[in-house]
């Protein structure tokens, strides 16, 4: 199979689809690699390491998409890329369709066979290719919000570790998750005090055996929700349904019960954010305020440690790109349900319920 990697294109996007370790057991098994120019990078992987893994240097993004069956990304197509995209080829990348109706519509345009990384789901309901990258967001969740609440940038000026006689910063996140698991491992190691939420009982008996005793969990609902906003200073939401729009569980009118200053860490932000106010922001220009509160709302967290991220994304992506490569897309997804479960559009069809809920739409084939 001819399998395409071209450089990421959205605001401050460093990660790249393939390393060349990837490369290296593609071609070991007969396949063709095109890599862009430069697409390594941001990643610290060039084009020689490239080429000495055996990939073809191609010097521009519509050589790429026109010589390629599957285009193996990081992150969703931007409108630049919905031209280069054609009946038939296979897109393998995190999409989120659910989040954005325009690119459903392009992507159901232009007839492809689209392949999202994040609703790949094995029997067990676990998101293998969403992990990872969930769990940098999550780390890098207390470590943003930790510089947001320095009072240079409008945070209320708390140190989340506190200092002998002055107590600890106080953290309140929303699902106990692979987020927000991560999250409270940063921060409890951090020394603040912190707080989660989930709706799971299941995941919350988990958190509570694994985690120190200043990390505690509490049922999540909207009382508990208003109650903790008003106290804590780094509130972070990692909530996920996979494949559908994140519900609002922090409202606009919650925003003035929370102490100026507060900050807000929506990592929910690619699938509509579980905070009403939250819109996507970038690395250039991560944050806003309303009512007082910092708000950031990065889509492409994981883009800003574009190593850890890359390496750690093609460690769990690889096997699949091979089943997809040796078997063809239609066999692959066949022998392998969690597979199957990642096509989102196929041929002009829309086929994961979740993103037609999100949009309203009636129907899916």
């Amino acid at each position: 199979m001819k399998i395409g990697v071209p450089k990421e294109i959205k605001n401050n996007e460093n990660r790249v689809g393939l390393t060349p370790a990837g490369v290296f057991e593609l071609v070991k098994n007969r396949h063709q690699v095109y890599i862009q120019a430069t697409a390594g990078e941001g990643s610290g992987f060039f084009d020689a390491d490239y080429v000495a893994a055996g990939a073809v240097i191609l010097s521009s993004i519509e050589e790429v998409y026109a010589g390629s069956e599957m285009i193996v990304k990081v992150k969703e197509p931007i409108a630049q890329e919905y031209p280069l995209i054609r009946e038939g080829q296979v897109v393998f990348t995190y999409f989120h369709f659910a989040s954005s109706e325009d690119l459903t519509l392009a992507m159901l345009k232009s007839r492809a066979v689209c392949i999202a990384y994040e609703t790949v789901e094995e029997a067990d309901g676990s998101l293998p290719l969403l992990i990872p990258m969930s769990e940098v967001a999550g780390r890098m969740a207390i470590q943003q919000g930790a510089k947001y609440l320095e009072k240079p940038i409008k945070g209320r000026g708390v140190l989340l570790g506190g200092v002998p006689g002055v107590p600890p910063g106080k953290v309140l996140i929303l699902g106990a998750g692979t987020v927000g698991i991560q999250a409270a491992k940063m921060a409890a190691g951090l020394g603040a005090h912190v707080t989660i939420l989930d709706i799971n009982m299941k995941r919350l008996r988990y958190v509570n055996d694994i985690m120190p005793s200043h990390v505690v969990t509490e049922f999540s609902g909207e009382y508990n929700i208003r109650k903790h906003i008003r106290t804590h200073d780094l509130i972070i939401g990692g909530v996920l349904i996979p494949g559908a729009k994140a519900p609002s569980l922090i409202t606009r009118d919650m925003l003035g019960e929370m102490r100026p200053g507060t900050v807000l860490v929506d990592v929910a932000v690619d699938q509509g954010g579980c905070i009403e106010t939250t819109r996507p922001t970038t690395h250039e220009d991560p944050t806003y305020i309303i009512d007082d509160v910092v708000h950031y709302c990065v889509a492409n967290m994981p883009g800003a440690v574009p190593y850890t991220s890359t390496v750690a994304l093609t460690n769990v992506t690889l096997p699949y790109v091979l089943q997809l490569a040796e078997k063809g897309w239609e066999k692959a997804c066949a022998q392998r349900p969690a597979l199957a479960r990642g096509l989102n559009i196929v041929h002009g069809d829309l086929i994961y319920r979740g993103i037609a809920e999100a949009f309203g739409w009636n129907a899916i084939a």
